[in-house]
């Protein structure tokens, strides 16, 4: 599996290397003037000709493509177009951000979805079922920003029992130790601004967990149904084992696989930014991080955000293919 594990790292190499080359030449594609939009429509043709020298943007492409690997290979990111800061320092915190709420989502998703789709298959074409997968259906197909702002105005402005925007309580903000607020609050041990961070996650995390959660629960229910009709279930089955052992402990290890490339897949879609979320909730995501620069034309920033999404989604890929191997021992990466 190590040496597997190493193949598939160096794999990623000429991956991400397209992948800049992608973005490079589609955002310098995108129309306006960075210079133009970070000094304003006012600004003389003197002082946009100055902050495009300033900035580098007056070379040619390659020449500016060449100079942006060269700083990547020495794990430089460059700086910001807009803040003229480095990028390196400045994009830790929106991706901690987006982290924390990807993870809060995807344990909700992971935990009701494979219940509801094991309950649903083994119940199946029962009330129980219909209703579940008629809920799952909904749940994909509900726009997220409706979704949101109905949460907003049922929990936050009807019942007052959770926060409406941000990440913290502004008026105690968090001491940012890891820019992860749930483990920040920990190390400090102040249990309330943990308890407040939780609140403040939950509304943007049902919101973000209502696709995925629909995506595992029909995804588990269709690979539940298939093992279970298997021959080794109803021999177990007749041999007197309790339905909760035989559903939990034999049907999903062997339907698990399937579950796991779609908790990957929906886990690297979280964490490039929901950008609607993020922007109803308020939450200092990546997504609008990277919208933002988008606006500024802020090149770097676009590069080195979309760069590090794709790094993360690649990885989470190759973990949930080493997580294969460890759920299937027939799973072998020898070759």
């Amino acid at each position: 599996m190590l040496n597997y594990t190493i193949r598939r790292i160096l794999s990623l190499i000429p991956v991400l290397f397209g992948m800049t080359l992608i973005v490079f030449a589609i955002i310098h594609a995108i129309p306006g003037d960075p210079a133009q939009v970070i000094l304003g429509q006012k600004a003389t043709k003197e002082a946009i000709a100055t902050l495009t020298r300033e900035l580098g943007l007056d070379r040619p492409l390659y020449i500016q493509y060449f100079e942006y690997i060269k700083s990547l290979v020495s794990g430089d990111l460059g700086n910001s177009l807009r803040t003229r800061g480095p990028i390196n320092e400045e994009i830790w915190p929106y991706l901690a951000a987006t982290m924390e709420l990807t993870l809060f989502a995807m344990i909700i998703a992971v935990l009701v979805g494979v219940n509801a789709g094991i309950i649903s298959a083994w119940f199946s074409n029962s009330w129980f079922d219909y209703t579940a997968m008629i809920l799952a259906l909904i749940g994909v197909s509900l726009p997220i920003f409706w979704l949101g702002l109905m949460e907003q105005w049922a929990f936050s402005i009807q019942l007052g029992w959770l926060p409406t925007t941000g990440r913290e309580n502004v008026r105690d903000p968090v001491t940012a130790i890891t820019n992860l607020y749930l483990i920040d609050t920990l190390i400090r041990g102040n249990t309330g601004q943990f308890i407040d961070v939780v609140k403040h996650l939950i509304l943007p995390s049902i919101a973000l967990a209502t696709i995925p959660m629909a995506i595992i629960a029909r995804m588990t229910r269709s690979t539940m149904l298939e093992v279970m009709k298997s021959d080794y279930i109803r021999t177990a089955r007749a041999k007197g084992l309790r339905m909760f052992w035989v559903v939990y402990k034999h049907s999903l290890k062997n339907a698990i696989i399937p579950v796991l490339t779609v908790i990957g897949l929906q886990t690297g879609l979280l964490l490039g930014g929901a950008i609607l979320t993020e922007t109803i909730f308020g939450w200092p995501g990546v997504g609008r991080y990277l919208y933002e620069a988008i606006g500024y034309r802020d090149y770097p920033v676009i590069q080195s955000g979309i760069l590090i999404i794709a790094a993360i989604f690649v990885f989470i890929n190759l973990i949930v293919d080493l997580l294969y191997a460890l759920v299937d021992p027939r799973i072998k990466y020898n070759n």
